[in-house]
């Protein structure tokens, strides 16, 4: 059983100071979650102040989280949608062409329910080229999304996800092979 006056984070490494993470947390408020539509040229803009690694053409809408962008990297030609959660305790790749829907989580931290300690865990998440990450969809820890695939609305990954696939549900389960549905499937192999 859970004790939580157990818990400590005493050893996670933040991956920078408390006074940069409390800057970011005001930046964050006041341009990032937000209904206030500021132009995603100035987002992306402040995520790299922050030491996100951002490639070229990237929107990032309103009311988007984004908990250690140093700890983010974006491929070229990719959608982050109203509302999205990036947990980013480890980790998360998106590469180009990546398109993650409105109120869809990437949450790259968890805990050992079964240490009495609840320690936290933290594995690094990894969307490859051309995926969608449909709206409402939850990615869990450790997860790579192979390339072409795509996450339907709603599903929990808590596993890998092939290439070229459709996945859905709770957990999230192949439906079907969507490689014939994409128009040059190599451009992602």
């Amino acid at each position: 059983m859970i004790n939580l006056r157990k818990f400590s984070t005493a050893g996670f490494n933040r991956g920078m100071p408390r006074w940069r993470e409390a800057l970011w947390a005001l930046v964050r408020c006041a341009f990032f979650e937000t209904p206030v539509p500021f132009p995603s040229g100035l987002k992306v803009a402040l995520l790299r102040c922050f030491g996100a690694k951002i490639g070229r053409g990237v929107v990032v809408r309103s009311q988007v989280k984004i908990s250690f962008p140093w700890r983010l990297e974006v491929g070229d030609d990719v959608w982050i949608g109203d509302g999205v959660w990036i947990l980013s305790l480890a980790r998360v790749t998106l590469h180009e062409n990546v398109c993650l829907s409105q109120r869809c989580y990437l949450c790259t931290g968890s805990h050992d329910y079964r240490r009495e300690t609840f320690d936290l865990v933290t594995k690094p998440i990894e969307i490859r080229a051309g995926s969608w990450i449909a709206a409402g969809a939850f990615v869990g820890p450790g997860v790579t999304v192979g390339p072409g695939a795509v996450v339907a609305a709603g599903a929990i990954v808590t596993a890998p996800v092939p290439p070229y696939c459709l996945v859905r549900g709770n957990p999230a389960e192949v439906v079907k092979e969507i490689r014939e549905a994409v128009p040059d499937a190599r451009l992602y192999s």
